[in-house]
């Protein structure tokens, strides 16, 4: 029954089989072809317009492309060697093949060889020569190497490296191929270029790990390990502030300057390098986070940003109303008088040093014992008690001037400081204190002031300044424009690099800022203040003060060429032991708060202008 009924369905399917027209098979794929060619794959997409193979190079649309495999490699390879190829700033594509090789077939190749030079060795000391250390040299590194092996401690590879190097013509694609073979050799690695290999060259760079050229050479795993590029260029912290893009990976630089050992940072770059924009920015930033900032400012170059964000803008000048005084003391709850009188008498040394020029040690030990006199004139010694301290008038410099003329030996002191207190000067310096620093923004402007008096100006402003920030400690940033101004002047140098050791332990961070590097570095105080900066910012440098920049921070071959040929706002920027290429950058918005250039502030005004006479 079953067989019946299983030959009657086969019969109704060939009938109904017979019953379909013929379908020729070559029509349907005809039809394929046809619908296939019609419709817009991926491939379309990313295919180059057209494809031109020749000897010397391959030619992909409108780029040309040419493969260097390296050939030979010197008896001793530096760790991370790649590093330095891999940072060029050239277009092109590296790939590295490591093809494992059996040890039993290196062993007996390594028995040969220790043969060879066994024998040679032999035939040398039959003859009577003398010991040859270059065959006993190669004797023991062969014997040492079969050691390892034969232990498992070191294994054999087959490694090629193979590099594509592109450019928009021939010509260009000649020099970057020119420029690659160049710093190759440079660490005597050579390298050729895959003639009439091109297509395999090309393909073998392609991110598909085909090694096509199979062009590799012999390695342990010693040397083959510093072929590895482990050179992370990542320079971030994760949170903090916003510096810059990485030039090396297009990444973001983000940092808190804080949380390193201190938070100082020190700029160098020439005039219109980007310097100022840069800091701006960050302080900007950095407003944001809560941050307080004072700002020592030479040229006029941070009042829009103060006025744009509410913050004080004092103005020091001869003529201003703005008045510090030297002889101010910052009172604060348990403070030891007699420290902070101690303290405040040596800083004024150091002031009277850049006022009066050269002062001998007899002229030194005068102005301390008139300055302790002056003090003592108001009732202020090392008894005093801060309850009282507060509600008594602190001395001002004429008062000093008072004393020496009263004092036997100190005639000529007094003379000299009488154009601080009835002369051209006395403007200046002979006033009250009528400065506050509670605004979280506030800059110090020194652009109208004669030039003999920035650098006394520059030390006042940071006298007065650390006498506040120990009273009142928060997270605060002071910023020295134009430091090498300061650093001119020993005494005024001295302070500077005291503030640069001390501020970390009032939450602060010092940011010196210089366009003279060769004028700062020459001073004593000058590679301390940048060994206790743990961050750093370097931007365009000049041909003269490159050798300089590159003592001081080490600088290799490659980031001294980077550092001269960088554009507005590049540079190089140290984190630590951290450090990477940078581009510094910013939001529309923001660039037109930090802007620097004339010709776009002139624009803006303009703009403003316009914007006032339409709402009339």
């Amino acid at each position: 029954m079953f067989k019946l009924s299983k030959k009657k369905k086969e019969n109704k399917e060939k009938q109904q089989i017979a019953q379909v027209p013929n379908i020729n098979k070559n029509d349907i794929q005809e039809q394929n072809r046809i619908y296939r060619e019609g419709l817009v794959r991926v491939l379309d997409f990313i295919a180059p317009s057209a494809l031109a193979i020749s000897s010397s190079n391959i030619q992909i649309g409108e780029v040309y492309c040419r493969t260097l495999f390296i050939t030979a490699y010197p008896k001793i390879l530096p760790i991370g060697w790649m590093g330095g190829i891999i940072s060029l700033d050239l277009p092109m594509d590296i790939s590295i093949f490591v093809h494992p090789i059996e040890t039993v077939k290196i062993m007996k190749s390594l028995r040969k060889k220790t043969t060879q030079i066994q024998s040679e060795l032999d035939i040398e000391s039959k003859k009577g020569l003398t010991r040859n250390p270059m065959l006993e040299m190669a004797y023991r590194n062969v014997e040492e190497l079969r050691d390892k092996l034969q232990e498992g401690v070191e294994k054999f590879f087959k490694m090629g490296v193979y590099v594509n190097v592109f450019g928009k013509s021939s010509e260009k694609l000649d020099k970057n191929a020119s420029y690659l073979i160049t710093t190759l050799e440079s660490q005597s690695i050579y390298a050729k270029k895959s003639i009439f290999r091109m297509k395999e060259g090309f393909d073998s760079c392609l991110p598909l790990c085909t090694d096509k050229l199979m062009t590799g050479i012999d390695f342990n795993t010693a040397p083959l390990s510093t072929s590895f590029p482990f050179i992370s260029a990542d320079v971030t912290s994760n949170e903090g502030i916003l510096y810059g893009v990485n030039k090396h990976n297009n990444s973001l630089i983000l940092f808190d300057r804080f949380t390193m050992e201190n938070a100082n940072m020190v700029v160098f770059a020439k005039s219109g390098a980007g310097k100022s924009y840069a800091i701006k920015l960050e302080l900007l930033r950095s407003l944001m986070l809560g941050t307080s900032v004072i700002v020592i400012d030479p040229e006029d170059e941070y009042r829009y940003l103060a006025e744009a964000v509410d913050g004080s803008f004092i103005k020091i000048s001869l003529n201003s109303p703005h008045h510090v005084n030297p002889f101010q003391l910052a009172i604060e709850k348990g403070v030891d008088i007699s420290e902070l009188l101690r303290s405040n008498i040596a800083n004024l040394l150091g002031l009277f040093k850049l006022m009066l020029g050269s002062i001998t040690p007899e002229e030194s030990a005068v102005l301390e014992r008139a300055i302790r006199e002056v003090y003592a004139s108001r009732d202020i010694s090392e008894k005093t008690s801060p309850e009282r301290l507060a509600g008594i008038t602190m001395p001002i410099l004429s008062d000093l001037y008072e004393v020496l003329r009263n004092m036997q030996g100190s005639e000529d002191l007094a003379i000299r400081l009488e154009k601080y207190t009835k002369g051209v000067f006395s403007g200046f310096l002979n006033h009250p204190s009528n400065i506050s620093l509670n605004n979280q923004l506030v800059v110090f402007n020194i652009r109208d002031l004669e030039e003999e008096l920035r650098p006394i100006a520059m030390y006042l402003i940071l006298h007065h300044i650390w006498n506040e920030i120990r009273v009142d400690i928060k997270k605060r940033i002071i910023v020295v424009d134009e430091a090498w101004v300061m650093m001119e002047h020993e005494a005024a140098a001295k302070f500077l690099y005291s503030i640069a050791k001390r501020v970390r332990k009032y939450y602060g961070g010092l940011t010196t800022i210089t366009q003279d590097i060769s004028d700062f570095m020459s001073s004593k105080y000058g590679k301390p203040i940048v060994s206790n900066s743990s961050m750093q910012l370097l931007m365009k440098q000049s041909q003269s003060s490159i050798d300089v920049v590159a003592n001081t921070f080490y600088l290799t071959d490659r980031e001294k060429y980077l550092l001269m040929n960088s554009g507005v706002g590049e540079g190089i920027f140290f984190a630590g032991s951290k450090r990477a290429a940078i581009q510094v950058v910013a939001s529309y918005n923001e660039d037109k708060l930090v802007t620097t250039d004339p010709a776009q502030r002139l624009e803006m005004k303009k703009e403003e202008v316009s914007d006032e006479i339409e709402l009339l």
